[in-house]
């Protein structure tokens, strides 16, 4: 059972996510608000697998939660579903270490597709929004994907990457998932020749 908390500040969308996140047989809403603040205090409190959070909310936003989540080695992974397909708020969302980052507009099935992807370790982010970053020619990977990517570069495999880095192999499957979904690649060829294309490697 995949334990799931949303804050949403609409009520009606809160309460409309909530019930058809119900009908999933391995999903449990284990809470709700509609403010960050009151989020922030259920978080620290509740077992949760993934929380979805809106951007702009009062009290405190999504993003400021994602931040707090992070800083404070909660297990919790976050989907972020918005209306703003802003390259800033997106930027912000990367440097969170955001799990997931989803448009309101997109299918209430991506969702729920998303919602298991995240919380198997997967980083999965709105096609549109990495399109936008890489048309800007900016770098999204963190500096530690970097060094995955770099290594991959080399031509190693998952566990000579992981003991180089020491770190273990799990981590490593999923930066490399992180890497192909913010390039939008679907092999390591493909990320490299995006890297290389855009000259961050």
């Amino acid at each position: 059972m995949i334990n799931l908390y949303l804050a949403e500040d609409q009520n009606m969308l809160n309460s409309a996510l909530t019930q058809l996140l119900e009908l999933e047989d391995d999903f449990h809403v284990v809470g709700s608000a509609t403010n960050g603040a009151s989020a922030w205090n259920d978080l620290q409190k509740l077992e949760i697998d993934v929380a979805i959070l809106d951007i702009e909310m009062p009290k405190m936003t999504g993003l400021e939660l994602a931040n707090k989540i992070n800083q404070a080695g909660l297990k919790t992974k976050v989907v972020i579903l918005t209306t703003f397909a802003q390259k800033a708020y997106f930027e912000q969302a990367v440097k969170a270490r955001v799990a997931g980052y989803l448009l309101k507009d997109s299918p209430s099935d991506k969702l729920i597709e998303i919602i298991r992807e995240v919380n198997q370790g997967q980083t999965i982010y709105d096609p549109n929004l990495v399109i936008n970053m890489l048309s800007a020619d900016k770098n999204p990977l963190t500096e530690r994907e970097m060094e995955v990517l770099q290594e991959m570069g080399r031509g190693l495999t998952t566990k000579e990457i992981a003991n180089e880095l020491f770190l273990t192999e799990g981590t490593i499957r999923n930066y490399l998932s992180a890497i192909f979904s913010k390039l939008g690649a679907r092999s390591r060829i493909e990320a490299m020749q995006i890297a290389n294309k855009n000259g961050w490697i």
